[in-house]
Protein backbone atom coordinates (compact mmCIF):
# COMPACT_ATOMS: atom_id res chain seq x y z
CA UNK A 1 0.00 0.00 0.00
CA UNK A 2 1.60 3.30 -0.62
CA UNK A 3 2.36 5.61 1.83
CA UNK A 4 1.13 9.18 1.02
CA UNK A 5 2.67 12.69 2.63
CA UNK A 6 -0.83 13.51 3.12
CA UNK A 7 -4.10 12.25 3.47
CA UNK A 8 -5.99 15.21 2.01
CA UNK A 9 -4.45 17.92 -0.24
CA UNK A 10 -6.56 20.94 -0.58
CA UNK A 11 -5.99 23.12 -3.60
CA UNK A 12 -7.49 26.48 -2.73
CA UNK A 13 -8.09 28.99 0.46
CA UNK A 14 -11.36 30.30 -0.27
CA UNK A 15 -14.72 29.40 1.87
CA UNK A 16 -15.12 25.76 0.87
CA UNK A 17 -11.08 24.52 1.20
CA UNK A 18 -10.78 25.93 3.96
CA UNK A 19 -14.04 23.85 5.29
CA UNK A 20 -12.98 20.99 4.45
CA UNK A 21 -8.92 21.03 5.31
CA UNK A 22 -9.91 22.04 8.96
CA UNK A 23 -12.56 19.59 9.81
CA UNK A 24 -10.90 17.26 7.59
CA UNK A 25 -7.57 17.75 10.26
CA UNK A 26 -9.53 18.79 13.46
CA UNK A 27 -12.63 15.90 13.59
CA UNK A 28 -11.70 12.87 11.46
CA UNK A 29 -7.59 13.46 12.31
CA UNK A 30 -6.60 13.67 9.06
CA UNK A 31 -3.06 14.86 7.77
CA UNK A 32 -3.81 17.82 5.69
CA UNK A 33 -2.23 20.19 3.37
CA UNK A 34 -3.72 23.26 1.52
CA UNK A 35 -2.13 25.66 -1.17
CA UNK A 36 -3.77 29.34 -1.70
CA UNK A 37 -1.67 31.40 -4.32
CA UNK A 38 -3.09 34.60 -3.34
CA UNK A 39 -4.80 35.45 0.09
CA UNK A 40 -6.75 32.84 2.29
CA UNK A 41 -10.66 33.67 2.06
CA UNK A 42 -11.12 33.20 -0.96
CA UNK A 43 -13.42 35.08 -3.09
CA UNK A 44 -15.66 35.66 -0.51
CA UNK A 45 -13.90 37.38 1.77
CA UNK A 46 -11.30 39.21 0.23
CA UNK A 47 -12.97 40.36 -2.65
CA UNK A 48 -16.80 39.64 -2.83
CA UNK A 49 -19.42 39.40 -0.52
CA UNK A 50 -17.57 40.87 2.82
CA UNK A 51 -16.00 43.96 1.32
CA UNK A 52 -18.85 44.24 -0.91
CA UNK A 53 -21.60 44.07 2.37
CA UNK A 54 -19.51 46.21 3.89
CA UNK A 55 -19.77 48.96 0.86
CA UNK A 56 -23.53 48.21 0.47
CA UNK A 57 -23.91 49.58 4.18
CA UNK A 58 -21.31 52.69 3.15
CA UNK A 59 -23.42 53.86 0.46
CA UNK A 60 -26.84 53.30 2.35
CA UNK A 61 -25.86 56.29 4.75
CA UNK A 62 -27.04 58.98 2.21
CA UNK A 63 -30.26 58.12 1.83
CA UNK A 64 -30.12 57.50 5.74
CA UNK A 65 -29.32 61.29 6.43
CA UNK A 66 -31.86 62.34 3.87
CA UNK A 67 -34.39 60.17 5.96
CA UNK A 68 -32.88 61.21 9.11
CA UNK A 69 -33.95 65.08 8.38
CA UNK A 70 -37.63 63.71 7.21
CA UNK A 71 -37.49 62.37 10.55
CA UNK A 72 -36.62 65.73 12.15
CA UNK A 73 -33.17 65.22 12.83
CA UNK A 74 -30.77 67.95 11.78
CA UNK A 75 -28.02 66.49 10.63
CA UNK A 76 -25.71 67.81 7.66
CA UNK A 77 -23.46 65.36 5.51
CA UNK A 78 -19.90 65.57 4.67
CA UNK A 79 -18.34 63.95 1.59
CA UNK A 80 -17.49 60.76 1.40
CA UNK A 81 -14.02 59.89 2.85
CA UNK A 82 -13.16 56.98 0.01
CA UNK A 83 -9.77 56.56 1.56
CA UNK A 84 -10.22 56.52 5.04
CA UNK A 85 -13.68 53.87 4.35
CA UNK A 86 -10.69 52.15 2.12
CA UNK A 87 -8.33 51.77 4.83
CA UNK A 88 -10.76 50.36 7.39
CA UNK A 89 -12.27 48.15 4.84
CA UNK A 90 -8.44 46.44 4.10
CA UNK A 91 -7.63 46.36 7.92
CA UNK A 92 -10.99 44.05 8.28
CA UNK A 93 -9.69 41.69 5.74
CA UNK A 94 -6.81 41.62 7.27
CA UNK A 95 -8.63 40.69 10.55
CA UNK A 96 -10.11 37.82 8.80
CA UNK A 97 -8.12 36.60 6.51
CA UNK A 98 -5.67 35.72 9.74
CA UNK A 99 -8.57 34.26 11.76
CA UNK A 100 -8.81 31.45 8.58
CA UNK A 101 -5.12 31.11 8.84
CA UNK A 102 -5.22 30.65 12.85
CA UNK A 103 -8.05 27.99 12.60
CA UNK A 104 -6.53 26.19 10.08
CA UNK A 105 -3.32 26.53 12.09
CA UNK A 106 -5.25 25.35 15.62
CA UNK A 107 -6.67 22.41 13.54
CA UNK A 108 -2.84 21.07 12.18
CA UNK A 109 -3.40 22.39 8.89
CA UNK A 110 -0.15 22.64 6.83
CA UNK A 111 -0.35 26.00 4.84
CA UNK A 112 1.66 26.78 1.56
CA UNK A 113 1.46 30.31 0.18
CA UNK A 114 1.91 29.24 -3.51
CA UNK A 115 0.10 27.52 -6.05
CA UNK A 116 -0.83 24.54 -6.78
CA UNK A 117 -1.48 22.00 -9.17
CA UNK A 118 -2.40 18.40 -10.38
CA UNK A 119 0.39 15.96 -11.41
CA UNK A 120 -1.12 13.14 -11.06
CA UNK A 121 -4.34 11.48 -9.46
CA UNK A 122 -2.22 11.57 -6.02
CA UNK A 123 0.52 14.22 -6.69
CA UNK A 124 0.62 17.97 -6.61
CA UNK A 125 2.87 19.78 -7.37
CA UNK A 126 3.78 23.51 -6.38
CA UNK A 127 4.82 26.71 -8.04
CA UNK A 128 8.30 26.29 -5.38
CA UNK A 129 9.27 23.03 -7.53
CA UNK A 130 8.11 20.81 -4.50
CA UNK A 131 5.85 17.54 -5.19
CA UNK A 132 3.92 16.20 -2.78
CA UNK A 133 1.39 13.29 -2.76
CA UNK A 134 -1.91 12.79 -0.99
CA UNK A 135 -4.38 10.05 -1.00
CA UNK A 136 -7.27 12.37 -1.69
CA UNK A 137 -6.82 15.51 -3.46
CA UNK A 138 -9.75 18.51 -3.39
CA UNK A 139 -10.28 21.33 -5.67
CA UNK A 140 -11.65 24.31 -4.06
CA UNK A 141 -10.35 27.14 -6.62
CA UNK A 142 -13.36 28.96 -6.99
CA UNK A 143 -14.31 31.15 -10.06
CA UNK A 144 -12.74 34.68 -12.08
CA UNK A 145 -14.63 37.35 -13.75
CA UNK A 146 -15.20 36.70 -17.21
CA UNK A 147 -14.29 39.59 -19.60
CA UNK A 148 -14.84 39.06 -23.25
CA UNK A 149 -12.19 38.85 -26.06
CA UNK A 150 -13.46 42.50 -27.61
CA UNK A 151 -11.93 45.44 -28.66
CA UNK A 152 -10.51 47.82 -25.65
CA UNK A 153 -10.64 44.87 -23.25
CA UNK A 154 -7.67 46.23 -21.70
CA UNK A 155 -9.48 49.19 -20.80
CA UNK A 156 -11.88 47.39 -18.21
CA UNK A 157 -11.88 46.83 -14.65
CA UNK A 158 -13.88 44.23 -12.87
CA UNK A 159 -15.46 43.91 -9.47
CA UNK A 160 -11.92 42.48 -8.02
CA UNK A 161 -10.68 46.09 -8.76
CA UNK A 162 -13.20 48.20 -7.16
CA UNK A 163 -11.75 47.64 -3.94
CA UNK A 164 -8.66 48.77 -5.03
CA UNK A 165 -10.06 52.31 -5.98
CA UNK A 166 -7.21 55.37 -5.06
CA UNK A 167 -10.13 57.18 -5.63
CA UNK A 168 -13.86 57.27 -6.61
CA UNK A 169 -14.18 57.62 -10.58
CA UNK A 170 -16.79 60.44 -11.14
CA UNK A 171 -17.87 58.65 -13.75
CA UNK A 172 -18.53 54.62 -14.27
CA UNK A 173 -19.85 52.37 -17.14
CA UNK A 174 -21.10 49.20 -15.85
CA UNK A 175 -21.69 46.35 -18.38
CA UNK A 176 -23.99 43.38 -17.20
CA UNK A 177 -26.77 42.50 -16.10
CA UNK A 178 -26.54 39.80 -12.81
CA UNK A 179 -26.56 40.52 -9.21
CA UNK A 180 -22.75 41.61 -9.53
CA UNK A 181 -23.38 44.24 -12.15
CA UNK A 182 -26.21 45.38 -10.23
CA UNK A 183 -24.86 45.75 -6.50
CA UNK A 184 -21.97 47.58 -7.59
CA UNK A 185 -24.41 49.47 -9.80
CA UNK A 186 -26.31 50.63 -6.48
CA UNK A 187 -23.04 50.91 -4.17
CA UNK A 188 -21.44 53.47 -6.44
CA UNK A 189 -23.87 55.39 -7.25
CA UNK A 190 -24.91 55.60 -3.63
CA UNK A 191 -21.69 56.51 -3.04
CA UNK A 192 -22.33 59.65 -5.59
CA UNK A 193 -20.87 58.02 -8.82
CA UNK A 194 -22.49 58.87 -11.59
CA UNK A 195 -23.46 55.30 -12.84
CA UNK A 196 -24.48 53.88 -16.49
CA UNK A 197 -25.18 50.36 -16.44
CA UNK A 198 -25.66 48.25 -20.10
CA UNK A 199 -26.75 45.40 -19.82
CA UNK A 200 -27.80 43.20 -23.62
CA UNK A 201 -30.38 41.24 -22.13
CA UNK A 202 -34.29 41.81 -21.85
CA UNK A 203 -33.94 42.78 -18.18
CA UNK A 204 -31.89 42.71 -15.03
CA UNK A 205 -31.25 39.58 -13.12
CA UNK A 206 -31.82 36.83 -15.50
CA UNK A 207 -32.90 33.44 -13.63
CA UNK A 208 -34.79 35.56 -10.43
CA UNK A 209 -38.25 36.20 -10.73
CA UNK A 210 -39.65 38.30 -13.41
CA UNK A 211 -41.90 40.40 -11.59
CA UNK A 212 -39.30 41.12 -8.61
CA UNK A 213 -36.86 41.65 -11.33
CA UNK A 214 -38.87 44.46 -12.97
CA UNK A 215 -39.42 45.45 -9.69
CA UNK A 216 -35.77 45.89 -8.87
CA UNK A 217 -35.20 47.80 -12.00
CA UNK A 218 -37.38 50.60 -11.55
CA UNK A 219 -36.15 51.33 -8.17
CA UNK A 220 -32.84 51.68 -9.36
CA UNK A 221 -33.89 53.96 -11.78
CA UNK A 222 -35.55 55.81 -9.80
CA UNK A 223 -32.61 56.08 -7.31
CA UNK A 224 -30.38 57.61 -10.03
CA UNK A 225 -28.87 54.30 -11.58
CA UNK A 226 -28.70 55.18 -15.69
CA UNK A 227 -29.61 51.97 -16.55
CA UNK A 228 -30.29 50.68 -20.12
CA UNK A 229 -31.07 47.18 -21.34
CA UNK A 230 -30.61 45.39 -24.50
CA UNK A 231 -27.79 47.46 -25.28
CA UNK A 232 -24.04 46.55 -25.16
CA UNK A 233 -20.46 48.13 -26.37
CA UNK A 234 -19.41 47.55 -29.63
CA UNK A 235 -16.22 49.98 -29.84
CA UNK A 236 -14.03 51.24 -27.00
CA UNK A 237 -10.41 52.77 -26.36
CA UNK A 238 -8.49 54.87 -24.22
CA UNK A 239 -9.34 58.43 -23.83
CA UNK A 240 -7.87 61.94 -22.19
CA UNK A 241 -9.48 61.43 -18.29
CA UNK A 242 -10.74 57.54 -19.18
CA UNK A 243 -12.46 55.41 -21.78
CA UNK A 244 -14.42 56.31 -24.63
CA UNK A 245 -17.31 53.99 -25.60
CA UNK A 246 -19.44 53.73 -28.68
CA UNK A 247 -22.72 51.50 -27.92
CA UNK A 248 -25.28 49.68 -30.12
CA UNK A 249 -27.64 52.22 -29.66
CA UNK A 250 -25.36 54.98 -31.35
CA UNK A 251 -24.15 56.66 -28.39
CA UNK A 252 -20.90 57.48 -27.82
CA UNK A 253 -19.10 58.95 -24.34
CA UNK A 254 -16.55 59.01 -22.37
CA UNK A 255 -16.26 57.73 -18.88
CA UNK A 256 -13.92 57.49 -16.19
CA UNK A 257 -13.81 53.44 -15.45
CA UNK A 258 -15.62 50.96 -17.09
CA UNK A 259 -16.59 47.79 -15.08
CA UNK A 260 -17.38 44.80 -16.49
CA UNK A 261 -19.23 42.04 -14.66
CA UNK A 262 -20.48 39.52 -17.35
CA UNK A 263 -20.23 36.47 -15.35
CA UNK A 264 -17.51 34.28 -13.80
CA UNK A 265 -15.61 31.29 -14.99
CA UNK A 266 -14.23 28.63 -12.80
CA UNK A 267 -10.57 28.65 -12.45
CA UNK A 268 -9.21 25.61 -14.03
CA UNK A 269 -7.47 26.74 -16.68
CA UNK A 270 -3.38 25.72 -16.12
CA UNK A 271 -4.74 22.80 -13.17
CA UNK A 272 -3.62 20.23 -14.82
CA UNK A 273 -6.88 18.62 -14.32
CA UNK A 274 -7.81 17.49 -18.12
CA UNK A 275 -4.01 15.68 -18.19
CA UNK A 276 -4.66 13.71 -14.66
CA UNK A 277 -8.61 12.73 -16.16
CA UNK A 278 -10.74 14.68 -14.65
CA UNK A 279 -13.93 15.77 -17.14
CA UNK A 280 -14.20 19.65 -17.09
CA UNK A 281 -17.78 21.32 -18.95
CA UNK A 282 -17.90 23.82 -21.40
CA UNK A 283 -17.27 26.55 -19.07
CA UNK A 284 -14.13 24.82 -17.84
CA UNK A 285 -16.00 23.18 -14.87
CA UNK A 286 -15.30 20.16 -12.79
CA UNK A 287 -17.79 17.68 -13.40
CA UNK A 288 -18.63 15.90 -10.10
CA UNK A 289 -21.27 13.33 -9.20
CA UNK A 290 -23.63 13.92 -6.27
CA UNK A 291 -20.36 13.16 -3.79
CA UNK A 292 -18.26 16.28 -5.51
CA UNK A 293 -15.94 13.37 -6.75
CA UNK A 294 -14.38 13.51 -10.12
CA UNK A 295 -13.76 11.15 -13.19
CA UNK A 296 -10.90 10.31 -11.39
CA UNK A 297 -11.78 8.64 -7.80
CA UNK A 298 -9.25 10.36 -6.01
CA UNK A 299 -9.99 13.87 -6.90
CA UNK A 300 -12.93 15.67 -5.80
CA UNK A 301 -14.18 19.42 -6.25
CA UNK A 302 -16.65 21.70 -4.50
CA UNK A 303 -17.50 25.53 -4.58
CA UNK A 304 -17.68 27.64 -7.58
CA UNK A 305 -15.26 25.66 -9.30
CA UNK A 306 -18.12 22.97 -9.88
CA UNK A 307 -20.34 25.76 -10.99
CA UNK A 308 -23.78 24.22 -8.91
CA UNK A 309 -24.70 26.67 -6.72
CA UNK A 310 -22.22 29.52 -6.64
CA UNK A 311 -22.81 30.66 -3.09
CA UNK A 312 -20.46 30.51 -0.20
CA UNK A 313 -22.68 29.07 2.37
CA UNK A 314 -22.76 26.64 -0.62
CA UNK A 315 -18.82 25.79 -0.83
CA UNK A 316 -19.22 25.72 2.82
CA UNK A 317 -21.93 22.71 3.29
CA UNK A 318 -20.17 21.11 0.35
CA UNK A 319 -16.92 21.07 1.78
CA UNK A 320 -18.15 19.53 4.74
CA UNK A 321 -20.63 17.01 2.83
CA UNK A 322 -17.21 16.14 1.26
CA UNK A 323 -15.24 15.37 4.76
CA UNK A 324 -18.39 13.16 6.06
CA UNK A 325 -18.30 11.12 2.85
CA UNK A 326 -14.26 10.54 2.67
CA UNK A 327 -13.09 10.91 5.88
CA UNK A 328 -16.07 9.78 8.59
CA UNK A 329 -17.66 7.09 6.57
CA UNK A 330 -20.82 8.94 6.12
CA UNK A 331 -21.69 9.08 2.61
CA UNK A 332 -23.30 12.48 2.70
CA UNK A 333 -24.67 14.65 -0.94
CA UNK A 334 -24.98 18.49 -0.37
CA UNK A 335 -28.47 19.24 -0.25
CA UNK A 336 -28.76 22.00 -3.20
CA UNK A 337 -32.66 22.16 -2.76
CA UNK A 338 -33.96 25.33 -1.41
CA UNK A 339 -31.36 26.95 -1.03
CA UNK A 340 -32.22 31.18 -0.02
CA UNK A 341 -30.48 34.01 -1.58
CA UNK A 342 -30.45 38.08 -1.28
CA UNK A 343 -29.02 40.38 -4.00
CA UNK A 344 -27.56 43.89 -2.44
CA UNK A 345 -29.02 46.07 -4.78
CA UNK A 346 -30.77 48.92 -2.91
CA UNK A 347 -33.47 47.75 -2.25
CA UNK A 348 -32.29 44.35 -1.64
CA UNK A 349 -33.91 41.38 -3.34
CA UNK A 350 -34.72 37.97 -1.22
CA UNK A 351 -35.01 34.59 -2.81
CA UNK A 352 -35.75 31.34 -1.99
CA UNK A 353 -37.89 28.38 -4.26
CA UNK A 354 -38.72 28.60 -7.64
CA UNK A 355 -39.85 31.61 -9.65
CA UNK A 356 -43.32 32.12 -10.61
CA UNK A 357 -42.47 31.29 -14.02
CA UNK A 358 -40.42 27.57 -13.59
CA UNK A 359 -43.46 26.78 -10.72
CA UNK A 360 -46.25 27.27 -13.82
CA UNK A 361 -44.08 25.46 -15.90
CA UNK A 362 -44.41 22.86 -13.28
CA UNK A 363 -47.54 22.69 -11.63
CA UNK A 364 -50.80 24.94 -11.87
CA UNK A 365 -50.15 27.75 -9.14
CA UNK A 366 -51.80 30.57 -6.94
CA UNK A 367 -49.49 33.62 -6.82
CA UNK A 368 -49.97 36.15 -3.84
CA UNK A 369 -48.36 39.63 -4.18
CA UNK A 370 -48.70 42.53 -2.56
CA UNK A 371 -46.91 45.68 -3.68
CA UNK A 372 -46.87 48.92 -1.01
CA UNK A 373 -45.26 51.83 -0.16
CA UNK A 374 -43.25 50.73 3.54
CA UNK A 375 -44.26 52.78 6.85
CA UNK A 376 -40.73 53.82 7.46
CA UNK A 377 -39.76 55.43 3.62
CA UNK A 378 -43.35 56.89 3.13
CA UNK A 379 -43.09 59.11 5.95
CA UNK A 380 -39.53 59.90 4.74
CA UNK A 381 -41.30 60.70 1.87
CA UNK A 382 -39.48 58.14 -0.56
CA UNK A 383 -41.29 56.57 -3.45
CA UNK A 384 -39.74 53.09 -2.69
CA UNK A 385 -41.96 50.28 -2.98
CA UNK A 386 -41.90 46.91 -1.19
CA UNK A 387 -42.67 43.70 -3.20
CA UNK A 388 -43.86 40.59 -1.34
CA UNK A 389 -44.66 37.43 -3.30
CA UNK A 390 -45.20 33.59 -2.64
CA UNK A 391 -45.99 31.15 -4.79
CA UNK A 392 -48.04 28.21 -4.12
CA UNK A 393 -48.84 25.02 -5.67
CA UNK A 394 -52.63 24.30 -5.97
CA UNK A 395 -52.62 20.85 -5.36
CA UNK A 396 -50.91 20.58 -2.10
CA UNK A 397 -51.01 24.11 -0.26
CA UNK A 398 -46.93 23.83 -0.14
CA UNK A 399 -45.30 27.28 -0.68
CA UNK A 400 -43.09 26.89 -3.51
CA UNK A 401 -41.53 30.49 -3.69
CA UNK A 402 -41.00 33.85 -1.36
CA UNK A 403 -39.53 36.39 -3.71
CA UNK A 404 -38.92 39.64 -1.38
CA UNK A 405 -38.11 43.22 -2.63
CA UNK A 406 -37.44 45.62 0.51
CA UNK A 407 -34.92 46.84 2.62
CA UNK A 408 -33.33 44.34 4.58
CA UNK A 409 -35.15 41.79 2.51
CA UNK A 410 -31.62 39.60 3.08
CA UNK A 411 -32.38 39.10 6.66
CA UNK A 412 -36.12 38.31 5.90
CA UNK A 413 -35.48 35.64 3.21
CA UNK A 414 -33.74 33.83 5.38
CA UNK A 415 -36.01 33.39 8.39
CA UNK A 416 -38.98 32.77 5.06
CA UNK A 417 -36.01 29.71 4.03
CA UNK A 418 -36.62 28.39 7.19
CA UNK A 419 -40.29 27.73 6.47
CA UNK A 420 -40.25 26.73 2.86
CA UNK A 421 -37.24 24.14 4.02
CA UNK A 422 -39.71 22.46 6.42
CA UNK A 423 -42.43 22.78 3.67
CA UNK A 424 -44.68 25.25 5.04
CA UNK A 425 -48.32 25.73 3.10
CA UNK A 426 -50.28 29.01 2.80
CA UNK A 427 -52.53 27.78 5.57
CA UNK A 428 -49.27 27.86 7.65
CA UNK A 429 -48.90 31.04 6.68
CA UNK A 430 -52.15 32.18 7.14
CA UNK A 431 -52.26 31.24 11.09
CA UNK A 432 -49.47 32.81 11.78
CA UNK A 433 -50.24 36.06 13.47
CA UNK A 434 -48.72 38.89 11.93
CA UNK A 435 -46.02 41.66 13.71
CA UNK A 436 -47.40 44.55 13.01
CA UNK A 437 -46.05 47.11 12.52
CA UNK A 438 -43.94 45.98 9.82
CA UNK A 439 -43.24 45.22 6.28
CA UNK A 440 -43.26 41.18 6.37
CA UNK A 441 -46.13 41.06 8.45
CA UNK A 442 -48.01 41.08 4.50
CA UNK A 443 -46.26 37.77 4.23
CA UNK A 444 -48.88 36.35 6.46
CA UNK A 445 -52.15 38.88 5.40
CA UNK A 446 -51.91 37.85 1.65
CA UNK A 447 -55.52 36.18 1.57
CA UNK A 448 -56.71 35.87 -1.75
CA UNK A 449 -54.39 35.35 -5.40
CA UNK A 450 -53.86 38.14 -7.53
CA UNK A 451 -53.69 35.74 -9.93
CA UNK A 452 -53.12 31.74 -11.52
CA UNK A 453 -51.39 29.85 -13.66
Amino acid sequence: MMDFDFDLFVIGGGSGGVRAARVAAAEAGAKVGLAEEYRMGGTCVIRGCVPKKLMVFASGYADAFEDARAYGWDVTAGGFDWLGFRGKLHAELDRLENIYRTNLDKAGVQIFDTRAVVADPHTVRLASGETFTAKHILVATGGAPFVPDMPGADQVITSNDVFQFDALPKSILIVGGGFIACEFACILNGLGVEVTQYYRGAQILRGFDDEARGHVAELMIEKGVNLHVGTDVIDMKAADGGTWVKSTDGKERVYDKVLYATGRNPNTAGLGLEEAGVKLGRKGEVMVDDYSQTSVPSIYAVGDVTDRINLTPVAIREGAAFVETVFKGNPTKPDHELVASAVFTQPELGTVGLTEEAAAEQEPIDVYCSSFRAMQSLFAGRDDRVLMKLIVSKASGKVLGCHIVADHAGELIQLAGVALKMGATKEDFDRTVAVHPTMSEELVTMKTPIRSA
